[in-house]
């Protein structure tokens, strides 16, 4: 018997033993992944854990907390290896969970983007939104580099590679939202038109960012020649260096609160309103340096006419820009779209009345301007009238109404004669059950 305790003691002293030597090796491959994580987001080398991450911890607890303490990070693998093995687990295991969802979701909606990177290569990258836990979510599904081809034909067998081997259903797939281009959009041989194939039930959106875009493209001559203009402005200072350090310090000279202007470019649409503000508030220190260097450019900054048109293009893009950030984020749905681009071409409308009546507090670089200096403006006055009503029309072309199911948002407002007849019989009833729920009703005001 007494044998038979000291064994049962030397045991569980062993399993002390290894419980207490399992928990450090645990928490230091905790450590491992996390520090792993933070390095792929941060975009930065692998090896920059071996090498920067785990000495530098070493040598911060060690001041703080004593050698005893930095020993134990001795357990913790950060060499290149580890990282991208680690990293490529991590994303493993995030795609897998992530397609569970969409394979387990009563239906999905797909969001197709083809993008071009810094090096000219085109890429495929695709969205889904789905629902999970009674909740509809968002996430970055999947990218594919389009080295050669980028036919709708090409674009589609990338897409329905990856669906049909991760077991996605395709029938599942109710809602395609891409831009409008050719190879997304063609009749025949489109992705759109093949996805319908195999998802007759699929709806297809135009992407409402790309529409805005579009929309603001139109434009008059008078005005389109003023953004040219800007844009050779632009290029004639940032493309040489020289000329960029000789502005730098010309306004560091005067005292202005920005030194260097913004390089526009037609892949990213926010740039522009950016690029005309910054323009603007330096044109002071841009039409001294252009006649310093005896460019014919310096003439522009000497009309003032163009200057009323600069500020105008500079206030306009600003409001195109905050429409285009608004249509941007998690869980936007085809309601908040219809709502902000509804509110636009009121605003539009607004600021036509508005400037009709002498009023552009609505433009605060084109009023700060004209109270600063007297300028006859009533030529240019009239193309920033003409320019909103075209620009309203463009929206209502881009953007035209469309009967949405209002039920959803507000379900108390349908009556029998106007119940959506896609439902079955039973959802009809219990809708027009919860369309007459007062109680309900009070409680969600």
């Amino acid at each position: 018997r007494i044998s038979l305790l000291m064994k049962l003691k030397d045991l569980k002293q062993r399993k002390s033993t290894i419980r207490n030597s399992a928990t450090p090796i645990s928490k230091a491959q905790e450590a491992s992944y996390y520090a792993s994580l933070q390095i792929a987001k941060a975009g930065k080398p692998h090896t920059i854990g071996e090498e920067l991450f785990l000495p530098l911890a070493k040598e911060l607890i060690l001041i703080v907390c004593g050698e005893k303490a930095a020993k134990q990070l001795d357990l913790v693998a950060l060499s290149n290896v580890t990282v991208t093995r680690r990293i490529i687990n991590m994303a493993d295991d995030v795609k897998s969970t992530l397609i569970e969802r969409v394979k387990m979701s009563r239906c999905f909606s797909l969001q197709l983007d083809e993008s071009v990177n810094v090096v000219n290569l085109a890429n495929l990258l695709v969205y889904v939104r789905y629902e999970f836990e009674g909740m509809s979510h968002e996430d970055f599904l999947f990218y594919n580099p389009l080295p050669t081809r980028t036919t709708g034909e090409h674009i589609y067998q990338l897409l329905n590679e990856f669906i049909e081997e991760n077991g996605i259903d395709w029938k599942k797939c109710v809602g395609v939202c891409t831009d409008g281009a050719r190879a997304m959009t063609g009749r025949h041989s489109g992705v759109v038109a093949r996805i319908r194939e195999v998802a007759p039930g699929m709806k297809w959106t135009h992407c409402s960012i790309h529409r805005e875009a579009l929309a603001a493209k139109k434009m008059s001559e008078d005005l389109k020649s003023v953004l040219d203009s800007t844009v050779k402005v632009v290029n004639f200072i940032k493309a040489r260096p020289m000329n960029s350090r000789l502005l730098s310090v010309l306004c560091n000279e005067m005292g202005s609160e920005h030194v260097q202007l913004l390089l526009h470019t037609e892949v990213r649409w926010l740039s522009r309103g950016r690029v005309l503000t910054r323009l603007f508030e330096l044109h002071s220190e841009v039409q001294m340096f252009l006649h310093d260097q005896k460019s014919p450019l310096a003439s522009l900054f000497d009309d003032p006419v163009w200057l009323v048109k600069l500020a105008f293009l500079a206030d306009i893009f600003t409001h195109l820009n905050e429409l285009n950030m608004g249509l941007q984020g998690l869980s936007l749905t085809i309601f908040d779209v219809s709502d902000k681009i509804t509110a636009m071409k009121k605003k539009l409308q607004l600021f036509v009345n508005k400037i009709n009546a002498g009023d552009v507090f609505s433009f605060p670089t084109l009023e700060n301007h004209l109270h600063t200096y007297v300028v006859e403006h009533d030529a240019a006055v009239r193309d920033v009238i003409v320019h909103l009503l075209s620009l309203k029309e463009q929206f209502s072309e881009y953007f035209p109404v469309e009967a949405t199911p209002e039920w959803i948002r507000n379900p108390f407002t349908v009556d029998a004669e106007e119940i959506p007849k896609n439902l079955s019989c039973a959802e009809q009833e219990k809708l027009l059950e919860l369309s007459s729920d007062a109680t309900l009703m009070s409680e969600l005001k």
